[in-house]
C-alpha cells in the first residue's frame, strides 16, 4: 500500500487528494450461441427432435424466461430445447448435454430449473371448465354419443421411476414394479383438465379420485354435470360408470355410448405418451421430481393443443383400453338410481 501511495504522490506532485479512484464499471453478461438450433433447423425438423415447432417454442420460451446471474450462462432458449430434448427422447443427461455441447451437470440444472419454471405456471393451462366453458363442453360431449351434462372423463395411468430411498415399499404394484399413479380428467379436444400426480403405485384408481380435489368440488355441488370413469371407479350421481351386465337393450346402448365417449382420455393418454415417449419408457429419478415432471408434460401438452401443435397419430398408436373386470362398490349406491335413469331416458329406444 506504501508504494502505491508514493507513485500517486509522485505523479500527481505530491497530492494524494487530488486522486480519484474510479471503479472499473462492471463488463455485461454474455451468452454464448451454442449452435442454437432454431436457427439452423427447419420447423418439421425442429419437431421431430423437440417435439414442437418454431411459433410454438418461443410462445413457450416468453411464458417461462428466468434471468440467470451468471457469466456466460446459458440462454433461457437454450436451457428451454435441453429440456425439450430431454422429454422428447428421455435420454440420460449425459447425452442430453453431448447434444448441444454442455456438460452432464449444466443439463441437469436446466432440465430441473426448466421443469420448475413451467409448472409454476399449471394453473393457467390445467383448468376445470366452469360457466361458458362448462356449457360448451357439454354440448361436445353431447354431440358425441348422447350424454347429457358431460364435463370430462377421468382415468388413471402409471409411470415407472427407479427404486427409491425412502419408502420404497409403498411405490410397488401388485406386479412388483415401482410406479407413481397420475390421474387426469380431459375434454372432447383432447385437452386435460385436471390433473393429480402424487401418488404411489400401492394406490388403486378410485382412491386417488376419492381423496382428489376435484372430486371434493363435486361432493359440495361446484359443478352442474358429470364424469365418465370405468368400472374401477364407484358410481355416483356425478361419475357415470358401466353396467357389468348387459341384460337390457337400452344398458347396452348406455355402455356403447360410454366406452366411445370415455376413449377420449385412453387417448388422451395416448397423445401424451407418444409425444413424451420418456413416460412409457420410465424416469431415473425420485418420486417428487418425476411428479413435476408429469405435471410439466401435461402443460407442454395443453399449450401443442391450444396452439394447434399437435402429433399426427395413426389410431392403431392410440392407447385404449377396456373397462375394468371388477366394479368398485363403497358403500354408497345413490349413483345407481341416477345412471339407471339416465340410461332409460336417454338410451331407451
Amino acid at each position: 500500500m506504501a508504494a502505491v501511495v508514493g507513485f500517486l504522490r509522485r505523479v500527481q506532485g505530491g497530492n494524494v487528494d487530488t486522486v480519484r479512484w474510479r471503479r472499473r464499471p462492471p463488463r455485461p453478461r454474455l451468452s454464448r450461441d451454442r449452435l442454437n438450433p432454431l436457427d439452423l433447423r427447419t420447423d418439421d425438423e425442429l419437431f421431430e427432435r423437440y417435439r414442437f415447432r418454431r411459433p410454438t417454442i418461443m410462445f413457450i420460451q416468453d411464458r417461462k424466461t428466468h434471468p440467470s446471474k451468471r457469466s456466460l450462462a446459458l440462454s433461457a432458449m437454450i436451457q428451454l430445447l435441453v429440456f425439450l430434448r430431454f422429454v422428447a427422447t428421455g435420454a440420460f443427461h449425459q447425452l442430453v448435454g453431448d447434444a448441444i455441447h454442455i456438460s452432464k451437470a449444466t443439463a441437469g440444472r436446466c432440465i430441473r430449473r426448466v421443469a420448475s419454471a413451467i409448472a409454476n405456471v399449471a394453473g393457467r393451462f390445467i383448468r376445470f371448465p366452469s360457466g361458458q366453458d362448462a356449457t360448451n363442453v357439454k354440448r361436445m360431449f353431447h354431440a358425441i354419443a348422447g350424454f347429457p351434462g358431460v364435463l370430462g372423463c377421468v382415468d388413471g395411468t402409471f409411470i415407472r421411476i427407479q427404486t427409491p430411498t425412502e419408502n420404497e415399499l409403498i411405490m410397488l404394484n401388485k406386479l412388483m414394479f415401482n410406479l407413481i399413479i397420475f390421474q387426469m380428467t380431459c375434454d372432447a379436444n383432447f385437452m386435460v383438465t385436471n390433473c393429480v400426480a402424487k401418488w404411489p403405485g400401492s394406490c388403486h384408481d378410485s382412491r386417488v379420485f376419492r381423496e382428489s380435489v376435484l372430486c371434493q368440488q363435486f361432493e359440495n355441488g361446484q359443478h352442474n354435470g358429470i364424469l365418465l370413469g370405468d368400472s374401477g371407479y364407484p358410481c355416483r350421481t356425478y361419475l357415470m360408470t358401466p353396467y357389468n351386465t348387459n341384460d337390457v337393450r337400452y344398458r347396452e346402448r348406455y355402455n356403447s355410448a360410454l366406452c366411445r365417449t370415455r376413449v377420449l382420455i385412453e387417448q388422451t393418454y395416448g397423445i401424451l405418451k407418444r409425444r413424451f415417449p420418456f413416460l412409457s419408457i420410465g424416469l431415473r429419478t425420485s418420486p417428487e421430481r418425476a411428479c413435476q415432471y408429469v405435471i410439466t408434460c401435461v402443460v407442454l401438452h395443453n399449450i401443442g393443443i391450444l396452439r394447434q401443435d399437435i402429433v399426427s397419430l395413426d389410431p392403431r398408436d392410440l392407447i385404449i383400453a377396456g373397462p375394468d373386470v371388477d366394479e368398485i362398490n363403497h358403500g354408497n349406491n345413490s349413483g345407481f338410481g341416477y345412471r339407471e335413469l339416465i340410461a332409460r331416458q336417454c338410451f331407451y329406444y
